[in-house]
């Protein structure tokens, strides 16, 4: 049955929307001239320290804990003037209501199933999402959790990446922290439709509540590499919560 012209507009409209859900506001940071400028002097001159070894960033505060912005299985500092905030990935299958045309249905059936692929990779499930913007970079801190199970952090990780498309030249590690005994994964992901290349670094480990994985994307792997001492204090202050 063909779609009405209408019809494919709405829902052109709702994945436009729905892919701004883990995005935040990094656009307008990137039309803005002088918020652009400013990233860009962020971004060399922490891409200089990081290049000297000196990892060492400001602490912005503690999430992870009951009354924190974000509830997690986990605790960790972030970067002075990142913001976190909490993703809600909830299914929003009582949204429909059984009043509702069958057109509207399946819009609202669309949006849900577009929804669920944006807040779910592998295993885990988007909680958690931290803003480096205001700091003057352009990227997040994303934190993914998932139910408690047998899968060791290096599966859990691997089943992440693997759900993630353009990947390749990932190398694994393992690392300690907090008393967690975790995997970490460096890679590139090509984008087709952007036709580029960019570094993305991500982190998981396992607890009593279930995985999680702690993932640094970024604009492009200039922007990552400035943001990775934020990252390394992450990391670093890594505890059960």
């Amino acid at each position: 049955m063909l779609v009405g012209a209408g019809q494919v507009r709405r829902r052109l409209a709702q994945v436009a929307l729905l892919a701004g859900v883990l995005t935040g506001c990094s656009g307008a940071a990137e039309d803005d001239p002088k918020a652009s400028a400013s990233a860009s002097t962020s971004a060399s001159a922490s891409a200089e320290a990081a290049s000297d070894g000196d990892t060492a960033v400001k602490r912005g505060g503690t999430i992870g804990a009951a009354g924190s912005d974000c509830e997690l299985p986990v605790t960790f500092d972030i970067a002075q003037y990142w913001e976190a905030e909490a993703v809600d990935a909830g299914t929003g299958k009582d949204k429909a209501g059984g009043s509702e045309g069958s057109g509207d249905s399946e819009d609202s059936e669309l949006a849900q199933e577009i929804a669920d692929a944006l807040l779910h990779q592998g295993p885990v499930t988007a909680a958690c999402e931290v803003d480096a913007k205001p700091a003057g970079n352009i990227g997040f801190l994303r934190i993914w959790t998932g139910e408690p199970g047998d899968d060791d952090a290096r599966t859990v990780l691997e089943a992440f990446l693997a759900d993630e498309n353009g990947v390749s030249k990932a190398k694994y590690s393992a690392f300690k922290a907090g008393g967690l005994a975790g995997a970490e994964v460096k890679y590139l992901v090509t984008s087709k439709l952007l036709e580029e290349t960019k570094e993305e670094t991500a982190l998981a480990v396992t607890t009593e509540k279930g995985p999680v994985v702690i993932h640094l994307g970024g604009m492009d792997t200039e922007e990552h590499r400035a943001m990775l001492p934020a990252y390394e204090l992450v990391k670093k202050t890594l505890r059960v919560g």
